[in-house]
């Protein structure tokens, strides 16, 4: 029996909806459609959704508050879509949970590649087995998504603990900018202000894990290359 994935697109553009249903449900996804905030949180308390297409600027609700409610009790995951370009947004975006955060005007192709790569994350996600990564005195819980720090809980966003996993399970490896944005947040980009999300991401992680930010010896810097996680204290 064919396992059809539903999606729900969430947007106050009529013709973005009907598009998207029209196009997604050609490819053999189940589409439902919301034209604003409070009208996705309804749904959410009848169906079970395999991905969410969600707009920003949302009537009664807007996709922001909608991300930090949803994420209080689903990992069900969210692609912004949104013609907020600025890095900020993008950053609050991704901050408040989002998966992927792309802008209006879109590449139909670009969306399609990002809901197939994200199906695949989540389904891996729930198949996982429960892990602690010790390394140094940092010790990572996967499935609570806690991280501690010397016996002491260290607070991260779930796009900083998935950072920091992604630098502990590749230590001792340098990982480009491009290569951290794939793996994070499931693209390839070259463009600058998608690279300097990654570069706003290492800073914080940083700035919770580090003595000294002039001088950071677990997350490094390795000019004209990106970031290696180097093991301390083992």
């Amino acid at each position: 029996m064919i396992n059809v994935r539903t999606i729900l697109v969430a947007d106050d553009d009529i013709n973005i909806r009907q598009f998207l249903k029209i196009r997604l449900s050609y490819l053999g996804y189940n589409v439902i459609v919301a034209t604003n905030g409070q009208e996705v949180l309804s749904i959410l308390e009848k169906e079970k959704l395999d991905l969410i297409i969600l707009d920003i600027i949302l009537p009664q609700i807007d996709g922001y508050k909608v991300c930090r409610i949803l994420r209080k009790f689903s990992r069900v995951p969210i692609i912004l879509l949104t013609a907020l370009a600025n890095t900020l947004d993008r950053i609050r975006g991704l901050d408040l949970g989002a998966d992927e955060y792309l802008t209006k005007p879109f590449a139909p192709d670009e969306l399609e590649a990002c809901i197939r790569s994200l199906l695949i994350r989540s389904r891996k996600r729930n198949d996982f087995n429960p892990l602690v990564i010790e390394v140094g005195d940092l010790k990572l819980n996967i499935i609570k998504k806690h991280v501690f720090k010397g016996g002491k809980l260290i607070r991260l966003t779930l796009i900083e603990f998935n950072l920091l996993q992604l630098l502990v399970d590749k230590a001792g490896e340098v990982l480009t900018r491009t290569a951290i944005l794939d793996c994070i947040w499931g693209y390839t980009s070259y463009r600058y202000i998608d690279t300097r999300v990654v570069d706003v991401y290492v800073h914080r992680l940083r700035s919770k894990l580090e003595q000294d930010l002039s001088a950071p010896n677990l997350i490094l810097t390795i000019r004209g290359k990106g970031y290696m996680f180097q093991i301390v204290g083992n």
